[in-house]
C-alpha cells in the first residue's frame, strides 16, 4: 500500500519512505487502511500498491513436453532474438479484440492439411481449436483438401495452429481461419495449371490472403505459366494478399510465383539472423523471415558464421512417419522457404485484423506496413539478400506506428 504524505509530513513506525511517497508494511487491513489514510488532513492519496507485468501474451503450449520452456524453447522463429516477435504482436491483436487475427481467412495452396478426419485421414491434434472452411483438392479432384505429405499441414500449422491449448506448438495467426487448398499430390509437386486454379477458387471463396510456399525452377519464365500469371493479377484485383517462397536453390534471382508482379515475395533466415544459404535472393525479393538451416557464407555480414554448427529448423505439429505419415510429431528437417513464407501470411492476417491500417487495407498497403516495420539486415537499407528486412510482427501491429495506405511497389 502506498500513500503521499501531504505538507505537514507523516511519521508511521511500519513504513518506509521514498521521496515524498510511503510505503506502509504488514497491514492486515489494507482497505481498511486506505480509507483512514484518506479521511486524513495531511494525506494526499492513499493506494493500493498494484503490480505491472510483462505486456505480452505469453501461451502455456508445451512444447516437446520433456523440453524445459514449452513452445518458446522450440520456436526460436517466433520468440528467439531473430524471431518474429511473436508475442508482443499476439498482445495486440488480443488488445484490438481480434485474437490471432481472427475474423481473417487464409487459403494454403499446398499438399493438404490434416484438418478432418475422413478414412484414413486424421485432424491434426493441434489444430483442434483452429478454424477452417471448405477448401477443395485440384489434385484429386474432389472437396477434400486432406494432406498426405505433412508439408501443407506444417505450413498451415505455421500459420494458425492451436494455441494456449497446453498442447504442442502454437501459430502466429492462431485466431485466423484456413481454407485448404491441395494443388501439390503426395510428393510434393503440382501443375501451374491447378495451382492457377487453386488460386481462383480460393479469391472466389473469400481468402483475404493466399500462401504459396512452393517454387517453380528459377528458369521458368512468366511465358511459360500464363494461366497462373493471371490467376494471380485477378486475386490481386480482388484485394487478395499474395505471399509466395523465394525459392531453395541459392540462385540470385526469385522463383516463380514469388517472383510475380502482385505477390510478395520472401526469402528464409536463420536463427542466428543470417540468410539461409539455401535461399534464393536477387532484386525482386521482398522481405525475410525465419526458415532455419545453416548460415550463407556473406563476409562482413555479423550474423553469419557458416563454418558454425547450423541453427535449429523450424519447427511444427504436422504429419510424420513416412511412408504412410499416418501419426503426427513435431519432426526436424523442416526449412527451407516454405517455412518463410508462412510467418508473412500470418503476420498480415494480424495487421488486417488489428486494423492498425485501416478496416479495409489494400494489399499494397500491408506490403509497405510489413516492409516499412521490417528489422534491417546486412547492409543499411534494403538489399538484394534480405529484402526490407526481417519481418516484425509486433512492429507492424503496434498502433502507434500507423501508417497510411498506400499503393503496390514498383513491378519488378
Amino acid at each position: 500500500m502506498k500513500y503521499r504524505p501531504g505538507a505537514h509530513g507523516l511519521r508511521a513506525t511500519a513504513a518506509a519512505t521514498v521521496a515524498s511517497h510511503t510505503r506502509v508494511l504488514n497491514v492486515r487491513d489494507p482497505r481498511a487502511a486506505i480509507a483512514r489514510l484518506r479521511r486524513r488532513s495531511d494525506v494526499a492519496y492513499a493506494v493500493p500498491d498494484v503490480k505491472a507485468h510483462i505486456a505480452d501474451f505469453i501461451p502455456n503450449d508445451a512444447g516437446r513436453g520433456t523440453t524445459p520452456g514449452g513452445w518458446a524453447a522450440v520456436q526460436w522463429n517466433f520468440d528467439g532474438p531473430f524471431g518474429v516477435n511473436a508475442p508482443a504482436a499476439w498482445q495486440h491483436a488480443i488488445d484490438a479484440r481480434a485474437p490471432g487475427a481472427h475474423g481473417v481467412t487464409i487459403a494454403v495452396l499446398d499438399t493438404g492439411v490434416a484438418y478432418a478426419r475422413r478414412g484414413r485421414y486424421r485432424k491434426s491434434p493441434d489444430l483442434v481449436g483452429t478454424r477452417f472452411v471448405r477448401g477443395y483438392d485440384f489434385v484429386g479432384h474432389d472437396p477434400y483438401a486432406n494432406d498426405r505429405n505433412g508439408h501443407g499441414t506444417h505450413v498451415a500449422s505455421t500459420i494458425a495452429e492451436s494455441t494456449n491449448n497446453r498442447i504442442g506448438l502454437t501459430g502466429l495467426a492462431y485466431g485466423a481461419t484456413i481454407m485448404p487448398v491441395r494443388v501439390l499430390d503426395d510428393h510434393g509437386e503440382g501443375d501451374a495449371s491447378d495451382i492457377a486454379k487453386g488460386v481462383r477458387f480460393a479469391t472466389r471463396h473469400g481468402a483475404r490472403i493466399i500462401n504459396l510456399s512452393l517454387e517453380f525452377s528459377t528458369d521458368v519464365t512468366a511465358s511459360e505459366i500464363p494461366e497462373l500469371v493471371d490467376a494471380l493479377a485477378y486475386a490481386h484485383r480482388h484485394g487478395v494478399f499474395l505471399v509466395g517462397a523465394s525459392g531453395n536453390e541459392a540462385h540470385r534471382s526469385v522463383a516463380y510465383p514469388a517472383r510475380a508482379r502482385y505477390v510478395v515475395s520472401v526469402g528464409s533466415t536463420t536463427e542466428h539472423g543470417c540468410l539461409s544459404d539455401f535461399s534464393n535472393q536477387g532484386s525482386g525479393l521482398d522481405i525475410s523471415a525465419p526458415g532455419g538451416g545453416a548460415d550463407a557464407v556473406i563476409d562482413g555480414d555479423p550474423n553469419c558464421h557458416p563454418a558454425d554448427r547450423p541453427g535449429h529448423d523450424i519447427y511444427q505439429v504436422t504429419l510424420e512417419g513416412r511412408p504412410d505419415n499416418r501419426r503426427f510429431g513435431i519432426p526436424g528437417g523442416y526449412e527451407g522457404t516454405s517455412m518463410a513464407a508462412p510467418h508473412v501470411a500470418a503476420a498480415a492476417a494480424l495487421v488486417v485484423a488489428t486494423k492498425v491500417i485501416g478496416a479495409h487495407p489494400t494489399p499494397g498497403a500491408i506490403e509497405q506496413r510489413l516492409k516499412q516495420t521490417a528489422r534491417d539486415l546486412g547492409d543499411p537499407g534494403p538489399d538484394a539478400r534480405y529484402g526490407a528486412g526481417l519481418l516484425d510482427a509486433a512492429a507492424a501491429t503496434a498502433p502507434a506506428t500507423s501508417s497510411p495506405g498506400a499503393t503496390k511497389a514498383p513491378v519488378r
